[in-house]
């Protein structure tokens, strides 16, 4: 563990590192000198045991968490502190399950090499959010990681003013507005975020959604039927109409015959 006693500023969000690969801690620690001047960094740590004693004694603002260590997990050592008072960015090697599930939960996460640009823009994200949206957001990815059920899993959506978690069986569709995306609920209740409808289209896409038009995905627990008039449309249970790209009907009618059937 090593402790660092920079003069302080209040100013600054207090931070501690914790990996188990020296050379990361030791990059990031340059990383963060350099490139992120509202950090104070206090002190790393090396694993889920000793990060866990460091977190009690220094009660940072921000904790910068490898999820896969030696003697545990990020997630491990975030059991043993709950409820948390602190915010996480996550850094993880490459894992395909744990990023969806974090990706879901709307947390921020970094990718080893960590991007300096990158490792900025996290922190600077995590210092203005509320701490009561991050337990939140925390709970959503341990039921998320638990959950083997994908119509079970649940969603956090960040509005400008708001932070919503939804259940994805209850998304009925969404449809882009340019750089944002208009999610609609089952209750009829419309949601804009701030991520195109790409992003949630990578994110849905093994949650039994389909993106049926360059401008709206839809859930496909929710189709009541497919009308081929005025170029074809997808009857949702509300009666919403969807238009279909022609060159995506096919394999809509082939994933609808499956459902059915």
């Amino acid at each position: 563990m090593s402790i660092f006693t920079k003069k302080s500023d209040l100013n600054m969000l207090r931070t501690i590192i914790i990996d188990d690969e020296a050379h990361i801690r030791q990059t990031l620690e340059k990383m963060v000198s350099r490139f992120c001047p509202n950090i104070k960094l206090v002190a790393t740590a090396e694993g889920v045991e000793s990060g866990v004693k460091t977190i009690r004694k220094y009660h940072p603002d921000l904790v910068l968490l490898d999820i896969k260590m030696n003697d545990g997990t990020g997630f491990d050592l975030l059991k043993k502190l709950e409820p948390i008072d602190f915010k996480v960015i996550f850094i993880t090697a490459y894992d395909q399950y744990a990023i969806k599930a974090i990706k879901f939960s709307a947390i921020d996460y970094l990718l080893k090499p960590v991007d300096p640009d990158e490792l900025y823009d996290a922190v600077c994200k995590t210092e203005n959010l509320v701490q009561i949206d991050f337990n939140t957001q925390l709970d959503t990815l341990t039921e998320n990681l638990q959950s083997e059920d994908k119509a079970n899993k649940k969603i956090i959506l960040k509005t400008f003013d708001n932070i919503h978690l939804i259940k994805v069986y209850d998304i009925n569709y969404c449809e882009s507005e340019g750089s944002y995306t208009a999610i609609y609920l089952l209750n009829d209740k419309k949601i804009i975020v701030s991520n195109t409808l790409k992003d949630y289209d990578e994110l849905l896409k093994d949650t039994g959604f389909f993106r049926v038009h360059k401008s709206y995905l839809i859930n496909m627990r929710h189709i009541d039927r497919f009308e081929k008039t005025e170029g074809g449309y997808v009857v949702l249970e509300n009666e919403c109409k969807v238009p279909v790209a022609s060159r995506k009907r096919e394999q809509l009618l082939e994933m609808f015959e499956r459902l059915a059937g």
